[in-house]
């Protein structure tokens, strides 16, 4: 039997275990991702190892989150990514010149190679044909240092496409209809593998939304083959030498199978407060739209900007309407304008911003009270926005200028009374600008590390102790978000890289008095439902609430990045053997854990929990690599003990 595209990029990529589903595998990394709301921790972790520089083929740091400077905090962290990316010859890429996996995808992107990155939608590179994985920080940061990255194999995925899409449908619509089917869930453990006639039918960038949004279906990665639709976009790049071909062979298998004919999708919307809530745009038709934000984290390419620019054209944004567009580059933008799309969004009432972010983390745009907001973003989480109880909804570009022009929720096929479908396709060659990108020198030994006030060293943390008493901190339900457990916006992102700071706001949305009671308690326990952890790979989800005290986190299903990052820091994920146990449990309970370091020195996989006189029983899967980070008290210390010979 002939291999898929995954399985040849895995095989060339090994280094260690077996290509079996379940087992622990460690992969070569060719290129690594940082952005500044992860890369200042990750800098401050690889600067704890010691070495003079990076051991990648290629590593890029990006500014695209933390954009607003309100006040000293974000430009000292800028100046101090800046001093350190010249000093370890990392790829500065400036606040203004993009989104990290947009710029990644445009300028440094090969196919068949792998990318490490500390954001949870580095697999937009499925656009090239690239093994993107999102990771937490100090994964990336052990890559950035030489060490292959390692993950549990996952299964691989092929989803078949035919057929084609119809006009004002896009890619957008096909990862949604993927969500509407599948859940938050569905990819967990799993590459997503789109193979068949119909991914001929999709450019690079529609490949490219719809890897990106694989995060949101808990997938390890997502993958398209490289074919001449990724040589034209490499080649619009001026970068057409870096092209490969990699398609599946003619008896490729894949371990799970669904099949989408591309014909048949229709226009999709994913309602308040989850990117799984998906329904047809046409059953929400005639809601009030009070604002329309298109690009940010994906949808933010040319082909989508544009597309948006032509239904615009000539129309004005509806009453009542605030319309943003937040461009997905500097290079997306600036062929935007060639192409006189901003004149077309300016007097069309449209508000242009930077490059970045922004309100998809929560760095402005803010909606109002009870407002609802439709966004080509890749989620929804309850609160993100930086609004609480806020009305979110995700959409296509199509969907959102449709919403622009007529004020309430519309399907955008009803466009077609007004204007002929723009059908707008990717340049054949790209007006490419580079100035927003400093090149490393070849040697920084002589740069100094620029550290402002808000610049705190990395915590250090104690081995795990034989016997563990702790107290419930707090008790939450299925699907928690790393959006619920460290918040992010512009109150919350500029402590990044300060740990005593950002503890405080661990749980904010869900139980504002969680930091105090954890700090007070001591060591501390949090339980949690199904997919604890989904969403971002922000690892201080699991660094601030370690900070706090919290050891171990006992729920009925961990999403993957952050199960990697809590045995990162060294908390004990376990989860329930028999699920009802859940409901035995309360906030306020006690927890005895004993004779720990026997048992996981032992390779137990079962871990006894006493509280309130009775005992449940939990299950810790964990490799051998895993259990002796997680008895050194987490992966830095451990990679400290072999780099001193075994002493801590």
């Amino acid at each position: 039997m002939g291999d898929n595209v995954a399985m040849k990029i895995l095989k060339e990529h090994l280094v260690e275990g077996k290509l079996v589903p379940g087992q622990e595998i460690a992969l070569r990394i060719d290129q690594t991702l940082l952005q500044d709301a992860t890369g200042t921790m990750a800098m401050l972790e690889f600067m704890a190892m010691g070495l003079p520089r990076v051991k990648v083929e290629l590593a890029a740091q990006y500014v695209d989150h933390n954009l607003l400077q309100t006040d000293n905090k974000n430009a000292d962290d800028h100046a101090f990514l800046t001093s350190a990316a010249q000093k370890f010859g990392v790829y500065l890429s400036k606040p203004g010149n993009g989104v990290s996996h947009q710029v990644s995808l445009e300028r440094f992107g090969v196919p068949g190679t792998t990318l490490l990155g500390a954001d949870s939608h580095t697999p937009t590179a499925a656009g090239l044909g690239q093994l993107a994985i999102g990771a937490g920080g100090l994964d990336v940061a052990l890559a950035m240092a030489g060490h292959p990255f390692h993950l549990t194999c996952p299964r691989i995925w092929g989803v078949k496409l035919t057929g084609q899409l119809q006009p004002w449908v896009s890619g957008k619509d096909v990862i949604l209809e993927m969500l509407r089917r599948h859940s938050v869930k569905g990819g967990v453990g799993k590459i997503i593998e789109y193979y068949g006639p119909g991914v001929a039918t999709l450019s690079a960038t529609d490949r490219a939304t719809i890897g990106n949004m694989g995060a949101e279906l808990g997938a390890t990665s997502t993958v398209f083959p490289s074919d001449q639709h990724t040589l034209a976009f490499l080649k619009a790049q001026g970068r057409g030498e870096v092209w490969r071909e990699l398609l599946p062979d003619p008896d490729a298998t894949y371990d799970d199978h669904d099949e989408i004919d591309l014909s048949q999708v229709v226009p999709l919307i994913a309602c308040p407060s989850s990117p799984d809530n998906v329904v047809p745009v046409s059953e929400i038709e005639g809601l009030k739209v009070d604002q329309v934000i298109v690009g940010s984290s994906v949808n933010s390419s040319f082909r989508d900007l544009m597309t948006v620019c032509r239904i615009l054209d000539g129309r004005k944004v509806a009453p009542g309407v605030a319309f943003h567009i937040n461009p997905g580059s500097r290079q997306v933008l600036e062929n935007v304008v060639a192409q006189g799309g901003f004149i077309m969004l300016l007097l069309a009432g449209g508000q242009v911003h930077q490059p970045g972010c922004l309100g998809c983390i929560g760095m402005g745009q803010a909606p109002g009270t009870n407002q609802v907001s439709l966004r080509t973003f890749p989620r929804n989480f309850p609160g993100r926005s930086g609004t609480k109880e806020d009305r979110v909804y995700l959409c296509s570009p199509e969907t959102a200028a449709a919403a622009g022009i007529f004020g309430v929720v519309t399907d955008p096929r009803k466009l077609s009374d007004l204007l002929f479908w723009p059908a707008v396709q990717n340049p054949e060659q790209y007006l490419v600008d580079d100035a927003g990108i400093i090149v490393p020198p070849e040697g920084g030994s002589a740069v100094e590390i620029v550290t402002g006030p808000n610049i705190v060293p990395f915590p250090e943390f104690p081995a795990l102790p034989d016997q563990l008493d702790v107290e419930v901190i707090i008790k939450v339900g299925d699907n928690i978000s790393t959006d619920s457990i460290m918040p992010a916006g512009n109150k919350v992102l500029p402590f990044r890289s300060n740990i005593p700071a950002i503890s405080k706001f661990v749980f904010e949305q869900v139980d504002p008095e969680f930091a105090d009671r954890a700090s007070q308690k001591g060591d501390g326990a949090v339980i949690g439902g199904e997919n604890y952890g989904q969403g971002s790979s922000r690892e201080h989800a699991a660094l601030a609430p370690r900070y706090l005290g919290i050891r171990v986190k006992i729920a009925k299903g961990f999403a993957r990045i952050h199960r990697s990052n809590l045995i990162n820091f060294g908390i004990l994920p376990l989860t329930f053997k028999n699920k009802e146990d859940y409901d035995r449990i309360k906030q306020g309970d006690r927890l005895q854990l004993t004779n720990l370091r026997e048992l996981i020195q032992g390779g137990a996989t079962e871990i006894p929990v006493k509280f309130n006189g009775g005992e449940i029983l939990t299950q810790l899967t964990v490799s051998e690599r895993e259990r002796e980070e997680l008895l050194a008290g987490g992966l830095l210390n451990k990679v400290k003990e072999e780099t001193n010979g075994g002493q801590s």
